[in-house]
């Protein structure tokens, strides 16, 4: 993976593929090289305005791009639902659960679930699912959860899923990451059970300067705690583009294996697209189970082609 970047991304011509969160950050810049490689983008994102602006910029800044918004709420079940009802081809090859929120004080979904668990976890098991036949009846597709080093911070806590015993942001957002790693390792176990052709795998930006770290101070109206982000991420911050890096990586890369991980090659922090370390609880197959389980039981959503 020595010195990987963008240019080395595959062609993706006559390939499909769908970045939720994609009108900013690192679903942008994920969604514009797709779409400078061939594929057709379908930018999922909350905002029509944000994600029309995006798709429009994307096809100025690379000629005979092919990239279109679909509204997409997370942290809404009948959004996620009405996204995938919606999606108008037979074939998906690629799907990025990229979108994302950080440490937000304490707030629930439409559906009454902890923000950060809903958004981050929760929608992105209810998409997968629903758009699981279409994965499956392409083959060599790929599914690809963005997750974070700091899932390292906190494993689940499969009894509070929702925080609703106490509520620390930081942790119920650590747990939203490890929620993403043991999905995608509960995902990959399912899919080699079936023998499906599709690849199940995780990435994460290492410290990229995007807009998720300065949400929650402006929700609040901490200006300067606001600006001390902005700070961090003037210095000590990589870019966008090269925050994305993993996730293309993961996304594209012919040798990606089932349950990887992968994020910057120095500590975990910065660089060129490397092996991540993992906490060990990602790796768990009980837990994986349980918060499946779960997951079906809050969402609604059976992945009924891959029961076990």
């Amino acid at each position: 993976m020595s010195g990987w970047n963008e240019k080395a991304v595959p062609d993706q011509s006559g390939r499909i593929a769908v970045v939720t969160g994609s009108n900013s950050g690192l679903g942008y810049v994920v969604a514009r090289e797709l779409a400078r490689k061939g594929a057709r983008v379908v930018l999922a994102c909350r905002s029509e305005v944000r994600g029309n602006a995006a798709a429009d910029r994307i096809v100025a800044e690379v000629p005979g791009a092919i990239a279109e918004f679909a509204r997409l709420d997370l942290g809404d079940l009948e959004s996620v639902r009405e996204f995938a009802a919606s999606y108008r081809y037979d074939y998906l090859d690629l799907l990025v659960d990229n979108a994302g929120v950080m440490a937000l004080p304490y707030g629930t979904t439409a559906d009454g679930f902890e923000t950060q668990f809903g958004v981050n976890h929760l929608g992105h098991f209810a998409l997968t699912g629903l758009l699981m036949p279409t994965l499956l009846a392409t083959p060599g597709a790929r599914v690809v959860s963005v997750s974070s080093g700091m899932h390292a911070v906190a494993n689940i806590d499969i009894d509070d899923l929702n925080s609703e015993r106490r509520y620390r942001r930081w942790i119920a957002y650590a747990r939203s990451k490890t929620a993403n790693l043991l999905f995608v390792h509960e995902l990959a176990r399912r899919l080699a059970a079936h023998g499906a052709d599709v690849v199940a795998a995780a990435a994460h930006p290492g410290y990229a300067a995007t807009n998720l770290q300065g949400t929650a101070p402006r929700m609040e109206g901490r200006r300067l705690v606001g600006r001390v982000v902005e700070l961090g991420n003037r210095v000590f911050a990589q870019s966008a583009e090269a925050g994305a890096l993993p996730v293309l990586y993961a996304a594209t890369a012919p040798d990606v294996r089932p349950d990887s991980f992968t994020g910057p090659s120095l500590m975990m922090w910065r660089g060129a697209p490397a092996p991540s370390w993992r906490a060990p609880w990602t790796l768990n197959d009980a837990a994986g189970e349980r918060l499946w389980a779960a997951s079906e039981r809050l969402t609604g959503v059976t992945y009924d082609a891959l029961k076990v």
